[in-house]
């Protein structure tokens, strides 16, 4: 049993700061680095990929939409060639800053309101399978398992990449449950890494309502800006290791 440890890094601005991401690289198998349009500027993303190549951690672009002030976690409205524009800019510039660092974008992870908006909006989930293809067809792409943009990613010959989530609340569906509704947000750092255990030993997570849904994934994130992110991840990783599973990064 293997499985990669991804988080959401980057995501300082200016003066104003997001996470740990030096403790949380130490953690984790792979980055996904805000690209300037939700969080992270310049400065914030060439550090970022600076220390997760220091340390081996493979990089992804972590796109969303233009929503600096909402953090990403609001739903645009966009045109279709639009979005494919602004992914195809934050892939590029965050590259840019990898080359830098000796590194390169290995993965593209939509982030927010748009990860969670093109599991079922299909002319958005192309835009984003478009972007890629455009800018390198062999990027893999991570998301949900059951979405649109995974099944557009496959029809365009896209590596698609299964995501789970440590310290979301799961719908009956399979979705995420919105962070405005009860079980959205999980806290406790023991209860989370027996449920990502229990995800890849038995394939399956319990959903917020208590019924059990199946679930493999490639990857597990636990997020950067949740309260106690560290400790989540270092109790999923060494509960992990514990039940005799590899920790490693998808693409290795």
């Amino acid at each position: 049993m293997r499985i990669d440890l991804n988080s959401d890094l980057g995501e300082s601005f200016g003066s104003w700061r997001m996470g740990d991401d030096d403790a949380m690289l130490d953690v984790v198998t792979s980055a996904n680095v805000a690209c300037g349009f939700h969080a992270g500027d310049p400065s914030v993303m060439l550090r970022a990929v600076s220390a997760a190549a220091e340390r081996g951690v493979v990089v992804g672009a972590h796109v969303a939409y233009r929503d600096l002030a909402g953090f990403g976690r609001r739903f645009v409205d966009v045109a279709p060639d639009e979005l494919v524009a602004d992914v195809v800019y934050q892939i590029a510039a965050l590259d840019g800053m990898c080359r830098l660092a000796g590194t390169q974008v290995a993965y593209v992870k939509p982030h927010g309101a748009l990860y969670n908006t093109i599991v079922h909006h299909d002319a958005q989930a192309r835009a984003v399978v478009t972007a890629l293809t455009s800018y390198d067809d062999a990027l893999p792409l991570m998301g949900l398992p059951g979405s649109a943009v995974q099944r557009h990613a496959e029809a365009a010959g896209v590596p698609f990449v299964v995501e789970a989530f440590a310290d979301r609340g799961y719908q009956p569906d399979g979705t995420l449950t919105p962070r405005s509704a009860p079980g959205a947000v999980l806290h406790d750092p023991e209860a989370v890494a027996q449920r990502m255990v229990r995800m890849v030993t038995d394939g399956v997570v319990e959903a917020v309502d208590g019924t059990t849904i199946p679930l493999r994934a490639d990857s597990i994130c636990t997020h950067g800006d949740s309260p106690g992110a560290v400790a989540m991840a270092r109790a999923t990783r060494a509960a992990l290791q514990e039940a005799g599973v590899q920790v490693a990064a998808f693409l290795r």
